[in-house]
């Protein structure tokens, strides 16, 4: 009998123990426990799963010492033929945790793929609650949660990435459908300035940083206001954080 996929939730960024268990504001009890009990991770990266179970184990004992827990490493430079030795442990009955640097696992992350390769092999998925960025933010947008499309990474060319801008604030203009994306957070100035030139005054843009942590900031403005902004060089302290932007025209 196969064992279990776990689809453990991270947080979305480093906490302070020091401060009591604020792991239990964003992570469930139930699941910290859960997640104490497993002898095998699958994680997007090993270094960053140690120190969160390096935290998890000062609330919950683990069941092996971090040294002793096996942890295999799945990312986007992992080959899609290399997804089925990552298997190996379930498949010999062993429950596994997934765990991304994403919050929650297969949800742009590329564990999607071994969830479904998880499937096709009748191995038992069951994701756990935990923090979704994309979901956090677009709860504290204000914009429109009843339909809303997320497109990863934009181009990192400016014309590029200008054009798909305007093509998907027409799409949010004719649907009434939130955009979402993300940049990689060193990045996070240079894609708040191309909202704000290439979107129309009236569209909405929201900006939501460090989500889930004490560092939150979440700020909903028109393309106009930004603009104003950005020109008056007050632009909010957002360098190399994670940050979700989202616009509705």
């Amino acid at each position: 009998m196969s064992g279990t996929l776990y689809l453990i939730p991270n947080t979305l960024g480093q906490i302070d123990a020091s401060q009591g268990n604020v792991l239990a504001h964003i992570i469930p009890e139930t699941v910290q426990a859960m997640s104490a009990q497993l002898n095998y991770f699958i994680a997007e990266n090993a270094k960053t799963t140690r120190a969160y179970l390096k935290t998890l184990a000062q609330y919950h004992p683990l069941a092996k010492t971090i040294q002793e827990m096996q942890i295999a490493e799945l990312n986007v430079n992992t080959p899609e033929a290399a997804l089925q030795s990552l298997l190996s442990p379930l498949i010999a009955g062993h429950d596994v945790g997934l765990i991304s640097e994403a919050g929650v696992p297969a949800v742009a992350d590329p564990g999607a793929n071994l969830v479904r390769l998880a499937h096709q092999h009748k191995i038992t998925v069951r994701p756990l609650v935990g923090p979704s960025s994309l979901l956090l933010a677009l709860m504290g947008s204000g914009l429109n949660g009843q339909s809303f499309a997320f497109h990863g990474y934009l181009p990192t060319d400016a014309a590029q990435r200008a054009k798909r801008i305007k093509e998907l604030e027409d799409r949010s203009r004719k649907e009434k459908q939130t955009q979402m994306l993300i940049e990689t957070p060193y990045r996070n100035a240079a894609m708040l300035e191309a909202l704000a030139t290439n979107c129309q005054a009236q569209t909405l843009i929201c900006i939501a940083t460090d989500l889930s942590l004490p560092s939150e900031s979440i700020q909903t403005k028109t393309g106009g206001e930004w603009k104003k902004i950005l020109q008056a060089n007050a632009a909010p302290e957002f360098h190399k954080k994670p940050t979700v932007f989202l616009f509705l025209s």
